[in-house]
């Protein structure tokens, strides 16, 4: 019972240290307070498994922040596959969107929001989060080069979008 004591004390410890963090990166990622807050769950219901498998501490930053990545990946995913059914299905379905009017919460992250998922994930992990192009590139599954481009496309996105100019 003292091992599984320790265990939970340990995973409390992990989450109560990581998950602010985890939030604020979500959040910048998927624009929706409740959505970020569901991430950070999701990825830490999966951590919990292989957490007693975990020789280094230190790794379980890096592990949270590339899980919430997909996850949020995975979020967009299925937003636009409902997307795409509401638009086939019509006048059929009611709209019933609850979700808060993004542009109504600030004009920067609005335009930021309004970025390709790849170019506000690179800008994000690197000006948010501070990572290396090495890290971002092995977040985002693709080359350091690629990282580069995405973030330098991302902000002459933003530098072009006329209320972030002013």
């Amino acid at each position: 019972m003292d091992r599984r004591a320790g265990l939970r004390s340990r995973l409390a410890d992990a989450y109560v240290r990581s998950a602010p963090g985890g939030i604020r990166l979500a959040y910048l990622l998927t624009g929706d307070r409740a959505v970020a807050e569901d991430l950070v769950q999701e990825a830490f219901v999966r951590f919990v498994g292989g957490f007693l498998f975990l020789r280094y501490p230190h790794d379980f930053e890096p592990y949270l922040r590339r899980t919430i990545v997909n996850l949020s990946k995975n979020y967009f995913r299925r937003r636009a596959v409902e997307r795409a059914y509401l638009e086939r299905e019509g006048p059929r379905i009611e709209d019933v969107s609850t979700s808060p009017d993004v542009a109504t919460h600030g004009e920067l992250r609005s335009a930021l929001l309004r970025l390709p998922l790849r170019q506000r994930s690179a800008l994000v992990l690197r000006y948010y989060e501070d990572l290396p192009d090495a890290t971002i590139a092995e977040l985002l599954g693709c080359r350091q080069a690629t990282v580069r481009s995405l973030v330098a496309r991302g902000l002459e996105a933003l530098r072009t979008t006329p209320e972030v100019i002013s």
